[in-house]
């Protein structure tokens, strides 16, 4: 690899609609993972459950205490909940959309931040634009990535204050309402949920929730999630990677990330599934085995920079609508498409 200075542009379309496509033609039984996954819920509950109760054991111990339950356990529980929120936003719990909503604000309260209902918005154009910069938010900014540079400082603190960064990214993606109904019910949700937990817990409970979910996204071995989704950690312009190694467990899979792309309307415990049936199209692929590997590479190799990102400008004919399930899509299409000739000879 060489170090950037710029994005790497792309005039091709993001690979995903056309992998996803042979797939189906390929192995069409996959098209029997894509459902619902309604026992997530207990998974939720229980997370906020170990969440709250943790708040509470460490509510009176010293800040030392607090920091290392934040870092060691906390975090891990904390970006599961974010994974949770993730399965809300695709609709992979209940059939309605607003169930899903309540579910994932829900998932939110451990957070403190009021981030569930934004996160929908911003996350189903990442999957419908990826790579547009004006659209996706998963993308750095340019000033972010000048910013921060190739060195092993400014990475650690672009880590360190992540949550920030990501904040920032907002103002850029000028098509898309920031405000409305929805977010201003997750926003008043959060607030009587944290002005309960202080108090009825303390400052100290506050402390260990709002570390807990500031160490999941950030400086932090987990934060390398956000480096191996869609980084260019290799000597290739492969837009997205898949993590395969032992935290999936506890993150709820949600590592399969080129799986994910390719069938976001297959819920988190049928994503390995997708791998195990197709497999010449993801061992083919490069991917990461540890994220605290990723986490340290990234930091120290200053061949990769977050100008380490591959951006398009040809956004297509996708609608702003769109709602990012080209896996459900296609199956609806070759259902009609094998439904018309029998209606044709119905008529005559």
């Amino acid at each position: 690899m060489t170090k950037r200075t710029d994005f790497v542009y792309s005039e091709e379309s993001e690979p995903h609609r056309t992998r996803t496509k042979k797939i189906l033609q390929q192995f069409p039984d996959l098209r029997s993972l894509i459902g619902k996954n309604p026992l997530t819920i207990f998974a939720i509950i229980g997370l906020v459950g170990f969440m709250m109760g943790t708040a509470w054991l460490v509510r009176d111990q010293s800040w030392w205490i607090i920091f290392g339950a934040a870092y060691f356990f906390g975090a891990f529980a904390s970006h599961s909940l974010f994974v949770m929120i993730h399965e809300c936003t695709h609709q992979l719990l209940f059939k309605s959309r607003n169930a899903n909503r309540w579910a994932s604000m829900f998932a939110n309260l451990p957070h403190l931040v009021p981030g569930a209902m934004t996160f929908e918005k911003y996350h189903l154009k990442h999957h419908s634009f990826q790579g547009i910069h004006e659209l996706d938010a998963d993308l750095p900014n340019k000033w972010e990535a000048k910013l921060i540079n190739n060195s092993f400082a400014g990475k650690a603190l672009w880590l360190l204050f992540f949550p920030i960064f990501q904040g920032t990214r907002v103002s850029r993606l000028k098509e898309i309402d920031l405000f409305d109904g929805w977010v201003i019910v997750n926003i008043i949700v959060q607030v009587v949920f944290t002005v309960a937990v202080w108090y009825f817990l303390g400052w100290g409970a506050i402390g260990f929730l709002f570390l807990s979910f500031w160490f999941s996204i950030g400086l932090h071995p987990l934060g390398a999630r956000w480096i191996q989704e869609h980084y260019l950690t290799y000597k290739s312009e492969q837009e997205t990677y898949s993590y395969y190694g032992a935290l999936n467990t506890v993150a709820f899979n949600v590592g399969f990330h080129n799986e994910h792309h390719d069938f976001p309307s297959i819920p988190w415990n049928r994503l390995p599934q997708i791998k195990k049936t197709a497999p010449e199209y993801y061992d083919t692929l490069y991917y990461h085995k540890s994220w605290t590997k990723l986490f340290f590479r990234f930091l120290f190799e200053r061949e990769i920079s977050l100008f380490n990102r591959i951006v398009r400008k040809e956004r297509g004919k996708v609608p702003l609508t769109d709602t990012s399930k080209p896996d459900m899509e296609l199956v609806k299409d070759s259902s009609n498409a094998t439904s018309k000739p029998d209606l044709k000879l119905a008529e005559m």
